[in-house]
């Protein structure tokens, strides 16, 4: 934001309580003292409280006097907070945030220094609002100076007037950037928010399909992998009869008397037959296990 810019605001907000008579005279605090100090005869003049009761008069009213500046500039903050509306950040939030600039600024501000109040607080509220963003309006960790050139695009963004968006070049040439920063500003800003795993997916005509069901999930045939890689191996050790009713068993689940009658042989010889097959695939299996892995 320029300084010019923060000058209209503070000047608009000030015009606006013109009318006031705690504003056309604003008393911050310390000055009250310092005026009752002049009008008595300055800080040697008597005084009817003693030192310690004056002191706690004095802090008191310097309490109540900042109380009410703070209450009377809110109107400010919340102005200044609408500004980032458009954010994605809760108004209420932005509010809270603005409203501890102005806290900042009302103890900072030195009335000495011949400035009206609001041209010193409104570049203090809005350099909370930015740090806000900066900081903890992020859901990654993203290097400061992105942070920065991303809010910059995003604010010209706003501001541009047109029927279409803005294009690269145009923030580019708005912001001050290289065409290459408002590119990676861009992408930059996409992950400022986390999405939850519940968002729709797609639109409402496409179903109800939420963002978790488009992850991966557990493959069920790769823990099976190992055990095809393995029977593989062994069914090299039976012959092509006995490997076809190994497969009548155990693939299309038959009885023996179904695969019996398949193939054209009795249920006895079917019931040797696989016997005589596994018993060979289990003591290649034993030596395969007893044999060392290669290095």
């Amino acid at each position: 934001m320029s300084r010019e810019g923060d000058g209209n605001v503070a000047d608009e907000h000030v015009r606006s309580e013109e009318d006031r008579s705690d504003l056309a005279s604003p008393v911050y605090p310390g000055e009250k003292d310092a005026r009752h100090g002049a009008a008595t005869g300055g800080a040697g003049a008597p005084s009817a409280l003693g030192p310690t009761s004056a002191r706690t008069t004095a802090a008191r009213d310097a309490l109540a006097e900042r109380q009410a500046m703070i209450e009377r500039h809110l109107g400010l903050a919340r102005h200044l907070a609408l500004r980032y509306s458009d954010s994605g950040e809760p108004l209420d939030d932005l509010f809270q945030v603005a409203s501890l600039g102005l806290v900042n600024a009302v103890d900072r501000f030195d009335p000495s220094r011949g400035i009206a109040f609001t041209t010193f607080a409104v570049p203090t509220i809005l350099g909370e609002l930015k740090r806000h963003f900066r900081d903890r309006g992020w859901a990654i960790h993203v290097p400061r100076d992105l942070k920065d050139a991303a809010l910059r695009v995003r604010r010209a963004i706003a501001e541009h007037a047109g029927e279409r968006p803005p294009t690269p070049a145009e923030l580019a040439e708005a912001t001050g950037l290289s065409l290459e920063g408002v590119l990676e500003a861009l992408d930059v800003a996409g992950v400022q928010r986390a999405l939850s795993l519940d968002a729709p997916a797609g639109s409402e005509e496409e179903g109800g399909a939420t963002l978790v069901d488009l992850l991966g999930r557990d493959d069920v045939e790769l823990a099976r992998a190992a055990d095809r890689t393995l029977l593989e191996s062994l069914l090299r050790v039976v012959t092509p009869r006995e490997r076809e009713i190994l497969r009548l068993r155990f693939g299309e689940d038959l009885t023996q008397s179904q695969i019996g009658e398949r193939i054209g042989v009795s249920q006895m010889q079917v019931s040797r037959i696989l016997r005589g097959a596994l018993a060979r695939m289990r003591a290649a299996a034993r030596v395969a296990e007893e044999q060392p892995a290669d290095p």
